[in-house]
């Protein structure tokens, strides 16, 4: 969805074929963040750092976000992985002039909630419409099978949505 707004995507993944399945994706940049260093990573191919990072780890990974933004760069945390406490260096913060934020969605009052969905209607519905995004399906399970489906989830090996068919 990033790359159909003119986004230069870069991720990162827990193994080489998630990488590779990213950039398939359109990713631009792909790092494994366990044999990489992702913060020299992006330095390589970016010069000076990149410009947003949306960040679902949090934690002790913030530090190295921080480090891997551009002068002007945006951090948005939208979940805490890695716990909801983090240590920065506020000199790099005020130095690169960056901008911290979050957002979670769960807690917004029902008319943020449903100005976020006319926005998702007007920005993000065409190009599902046109298939110029597609929702990444890992597999499907039946209700009978949620644990199966937890379990599944637990083992970090999915690529994409884990979905929960309930029979009508």
């Amino acid at each position: 969805m990033a790359k159909s707004f003119g986004a230069k995507v870069v991720v990162t993944a827990g193994t080489d074929e998630k990488c590779r399945a990213c950039l398939k994706l359109g990713a631009r940049l792909a790092i494994n963040y366990r044999t990489h260093d992702f913060v020299a990573e992006v330095g390589a191919a970016f010069a000076g750092g990149v410009d947003v990072i949306l960040d679902m780890i949090g934690g002790d990974y913030l530090q190295r976000n921080l480090r891997a933004l551009a002068p002007y760069g945006r951090h948005v945390s939208i979940a805490m992985q890695h716990g909801r406490n983090a240590e920065i260096d506020l000199f790099q913060v005020m130095s690169k002039r960056l901008v911290l934020t979050g957002s979670t969605l769960r807690p917004q009052p029902v008319a943020v909630k449903g100005g976020i969905a006319k926005a998702l209607k007007k920005s993000v519905w065409p190009l599902l419409a046109r298939k110029k995004i597609l929702p990444v399906l890992d597999r499907v399970f039946t209700l009978e099978e949620a644990q199966n489906a937890h379990d599944y989830l637990e083992t970090g090996n999915h690529f994409g949505k884990i979905v929960l068919k309930i029979r009508a």
